[in-house]
């Protein structure tokens, strides 16, 4: 997989750098996913471990968004049901 490389950090803001590729991140949680998606064959133990523990936070996550966004839904959906059997029907 061919990674771009022409990126552009905005002046005044921090940014975390891949030490594979070079590629720039907003946070450390994005280089640790990136490392481990993208450089997976070159990364140490430790390295390893710490991709599959912010993965697992990561997938819990949006589990927990998915749950949420159901609940949404399913509120909204119902909500609507009920003001037309009350408003369309009368």
């Amino acid at each position: 997989m061919t990674i771009a490389t022409d990126y552009h950090v905005p002046s005044g803001e921090s940014a975390y750098e891949c030490a594979y590729c070079g590629c720039p991140f907003r946070s450390e949680e994005y280089l640790v996913l990136h490392r481990g998606l993208q450089h997976g064959d070159e990364l140490t133990e430790g390295e390893v471990e710490e991709f599959y523990d912010t993965y697992e936070e990561e997938t819990e996550e949006l589990k927990h968004f998915r749950l949420k966004a159901l609940g949404v839904l399913v509120l909204l959906y119902f909500g609507f049901l009920f003001i037309y059997a009350i408003v369309g029907l009368s």
